[in-house]
């Protein structure tokens, strides 16, 4: 069985898109705080690995062959990690800050397989490149009404409207959604 830690509609979406029939476990979160310091690219690996680590505790009796996939997103420009929001005014702020500048997008990925009882792990983080056009306030208000920010890294929702933000994009397209299937699917 392969099992997602995620509840994330876009993460099950992404799995269905290339084939793969997941059971979302419940029960996964984890303290998504930064520690002090912390790059952006080891952040995103570590939450993905904590979050795997969690499923797996979770999963009591597990079966030869089942599979636990964790992911993070991550929008950052330099050092500086533009978090998932519920609060309009900080996604306010992560739009003018995005406006008309270059940010990078890292996916962190863990994917932990039951065999010969005991759990392999394998781990990678995806890196994509973004430059987000120069926004307007009314475009930022407009955007910020529809409320597709809500809960997405930097409160960019690219799958939606925010995909007109976008000038230009260096690397996979679905890691920004949420979960770089490409590299999903080589590390199962």
């Amino acid at each position: 069985m392969i099992y997602l830690a995620s509840r994330s509609p876009r993460r099950i979406a992404l799995c269905q898109q290339i084939g793969l029939e997941v059971t979302v476990l419940n029960g996964c979160s984890v303290d998504e705080t930064p520690k002090h310091g912390e790059i952006p690219r080891l952040y995103a690996g570590r939450i993905a690995k904590l979050k795997a680590e969690r499923a797996v505790e979770n999963l009591l009796e597990p079966q030869e062959d089942d599979v636990v996939i964790a992911a993070d997103t991550v929008l950052a420009t330099g050092r500086k990690i533009l978090a998932k929001t519920e609060d309009e005014a900080v996604a306010m702020e992560y739009l003018q800050h995005l406006s008309g500048r270059n940010a990078r997008v890292w996916g962190g990925l863990a994917v932990y397989c039951f065999k010969d009882n005991t759990w392999q792990q394998r781990f990678r983080v995806s890196e994509t490149r973004i430059r987000f056009a120069r926004l307007s306030k009314t475009e930022i208000a407009a955007y910020l009404a529809l409320g597709q920010w809500r809960g997405c890294a930097g409160a960019i929702a690219i799958q939606g409207v925010a995909a007109r933000f976008v000038d230009r994009l260096q690397g996979s397209y679905s890691n920004v959604v949420g979960l770089d299937v490409a590299q999903l699917w080589r590390l199962l």
